[in-house]
């Protein structure tokens, strides 16, 4: 049965890429199209695929299933055996507390530093807010704790690849383009996910799309 993912632009959008990334990295044939999300006309399409009318969106045959998350879930009771979530129950429940974590928490981040891949990184230009701050001190610890506890026999948050370094990727291209200063434990984590071959994938055409949006690339 045929995957296709409905996404948003790649250049933009960090709910798109987490889902995106579980599927390629995998290397599970699947089919995209790519909407322009931010483009008024682009409604009633999103509409006709989810009536959330939020992209992403998995259409699995007859089933759709939208919300970044809650793809993830999907794909992980699909694919078993690609263990999107660690085996071990103690980093499994930490892997899904921190990827709630991420998927409802941390919005002073999310508007002052958006996901933009074609930015040249350099500091926000209204510089960074005590409440980013905070987000960021905190996403940082979280990499530090997973890494610790359970990321010795890899380079990610669990050791190997999991659904929490999806979560977490959209994070950790911002913390570059705005050129935050972080430890080296943190650093070395930002630096194997911009180095997986799925993200490279995925960056490259996200700097071959035509659409630029001011409100974003002014920041």
């Amino acid at each position: 049965m045929s995957l296709k993912l409905i996404l948003g632009n790649k250049n933009y959008s960090s709910w798109s890429l987490r889902p995106w990334l579980a599927l390629a990295e995998h290397d599970i044939p699947f089919e995209e199209e790519v909407i322009h999300i931010y483009d008024p006309a682009s409604k009633p399409k999103i509409l006709r695929y989810s009536p959330a009318g939020k992209m992403p969106i998995l259409l699995d045959g007859e089933n759709t299933i939208w919300d970044s998350l809650a793809i993830l879930e999907t794909l992980a009771d699909k694919f078993p055996q690609l263990d999107l979530w660690p085996k071990d129950p103690a980093a499994r429940a930490l892997a899904r507390s921190i990827s709630a974590e991420m998927h409802s928490g941390f919005v002073p981040l999310r508007k002052a530093l958006p996901m933009n891949l074609k930015r040249t990184p350099a500091p926000p230009k209204a510089g960074i807010a005590e409440d980013v701050q905070a987000d960021i001190r905190r996403i940082c610890e979280i990499f530090r704790d997973a890494r610790t506890r359970f990321g010795a026999r890899g380079d990610f948050l669990f050791g190997a690849f999991s659904a929490a370094d999806c979560m977490f990727a959209p994070v950790a291209t911002r913390l570059r383009t705005y050129a935050v200063r972080l430890d080296a434990a943190c650093e070395g984590y930002i630096e194997a996910i911009h180095h997986l071959a799925s993200f490279e994938r995925w960056k490259e055409a996200a700097l071959k799309e035509p659409w630029a949006e001011a409100q974003y690339d002014a920041m």
